[in-house]
């Protein structure tokens, strides 16, 4: 196994070195604030960046379950991301992966990077030639980095705001970014921000593995934006809870779910929507009316809806009950 895994790394920085080799000019300017992190409790690791720069969540943010995390900043290089994690995979340390990919890399003076891996090791550079204000602070279980930022103060601000803050890794990463824009932020000012975050350990399956994957590619305000997106994340998070517990015949659960749900996304019809139908199908129908009406009154398309369901298997097949839900369209 070893031997095996010895193989796999050998091939990786041997791709990685031509990989240098044929495109020594590819650099893509994406100058930003991030940090990279691990929940100790949770074991969960993400990345979470802002920039001034078109969707900077495709090149930067990296992370997979059981194995760790990647930001890849400065003159980016994305395969920093893709083989940082391929390392650490095959099981080099945060520091080890990323020592060898900037021994292959002959633009490394350009390059900020930071890993962290499913141990909670952390590993950061700033190139010597990376725009200044450059530079990071590796912490416990994390690391921020920066570079063209409009002063010194940056990577500072986010190290402390990190480490005095509370809540989930999400919570936590988003105190570390409002700091960093908080003490003057990108010298260009702000255009994008994404976050990414997975589990501390794989299922096999990376589409259940990742818990939240959310960018904002292009707005005048993406932290406030991204942070939006982070409460509808986990208003459907708790929709889904909901939903499960109505398989289960836990009404009682459904409706805590349910209410929470609401209660982060107040103005969501859908939402509403499909709770009505969990209750119909729950064979509370009397408790579903009043949700339906306030639907219809919105927005008739959603009575339109209604009869097709049966087909779907996803609503009861019976006539009395669906001109029942019908009979609160409004006149």
């Amino acid at each position: 196994m070893k031997t095996y895994r010895l193989l796999i790394q050998m091939l990786i920085l041997s791709a990685y070195i031509g990989y240098g080799q044929v495109e020594s000019n590819y650099h893509r300017p994406v100058h930003t604030y991030s940090i990279v992190a691990r929940d100790t409790e949770t074991g969960e690791m993400g990345v979470a960046v802002q920039s001034h720069w078109f969707s900077v969540g495709s090149l930067v943010t990296w992370a997979e379950a059981g194995v760790g995390a990647v930001a890849t900043q400065s003159f980016v290089d994305p395969a920093y991301g893709l083989l940082g994690l391929e390392l650490m995979g095959a099981g080099k340390t945060a520091n080890q992966a990323l020592d060898a990919l900037i021994a292959a890399d002959p633009g490394k003076d350009v390059r900020q990077v930071a890993m962290i891996d499913a141990n909670g090791h952390v590993a950061a550079h700033t190139g010597k030639k990376c725009i200044q204000g450059a530079g990071h602070i590796v912490g416990d279980n994390y690391s921020v980095q920066a570079n063209l930022m409009l002063n010194d103060k940056i990577w500072g601000a986010m190290s402390e705001a990190y480490e005095r803050s509370t809540g989930d890794l999400a919570d936590r990463m988003m105190a570390a970014l409002d700091a960093a824009e908080a003490a003057g932020g990108d010298i260009r000012g702000k255009q994008s921000a994404a976050i990414l975050i997975v589990k501390g350990t794989s299922t096999g399956q990376p589409w259940a593995d990742r818990i939240m994957e959310l960018r904002v590619e292009d707005h005048s305000d993406p932290l406030n934006e991204l942070r939006r997106l982070i409460q509808i994340h986990r208003a459907y998070d708790h929709m889904n809870r909901g939903d499960i517990a109505i398989e289960h015949n836990d009404v009682d659960a459904a409706l805590r779910e349910y209410g929470a749900a609401e209660a982060m996304f107040p103005d969501n019809l859908e939402m509403k929507f499909w709770h009505a139908i969990s209750l119909v199908n729950a064979d509370m129908l009397d408790q579903s009316l009043p949700i339906f009406e306030e639907i219809f009154s919105k927005d008739m398309n959603w009575a339109m809806l209604v009869p097709r369901l049966p087909k779907s298997g996803l609503l009861q097949d019976n006539e009395v009950m669906i001109k029942k839900v019908l009979s609160v369209v409004p006149k």
